[in-house]
């Protein structure tokens, strides 16, 4: 089922993120001027606007900051899955992230759940971060 999903689409500020994701691993970017983290991959660091940046690893821990239910599928490929969890999750290391809540127990989720990285498989081989819960 879940190769028939949309691939993303890198960019070349994404590039490397997405390569990261294939390998199960999440990265996130870190500002070596003001010493921030922050997600989306960009080339500019949104506090401060400086270009020197560096790819971190995240532990791929957080807690769910705020969630919605989606009932009805954006994307027919979609269709299947509803209803699903998309969640905005605070970072351990900081930055706030949106995921989809994977698992049986997904539609229990609550703010401040603590949840843990799983990554998805999509089409031409990706990967997408998604989240469990830890209970």
């Amino acid at each position: 089922m879940t190769q028939e999903l949309p691939a993303p689409t890198a960019n070349a500020d994404s590039q490397e993120y997405w390569a990261a994701a294939r390998n199960d691993r999440l990265l996130i970017r870190k500002c070596r001027s003001c010493g921030k983290t922050h997600f989306l991959p960009r080339h500019l660091c949104p506090a401060c606007w400086s270009t020197d940046l560096e790819w971190i690893e995240s532990s791929g821990h957080g807690t769910v900051h705020g969630f919605t239910i989606i009932r009805r599928a954006s994307l027919p490929e979609f269709a299947t899955r509803v209803p699903y969890v998309v969640a905005l999750i605070d970072l351990k290391e900081g930055p706030r992230m949106m995921a989809n809540i994977l698992g049986e127990d997904a539609l229990q989720t609550k703010i401040g759940d603590a949840v843990e990285v799983r990554f998805e498989a999509r089409a031409e081989g990706t990967k997408i971060p998604q989240f469990v819960r830890k209970v």
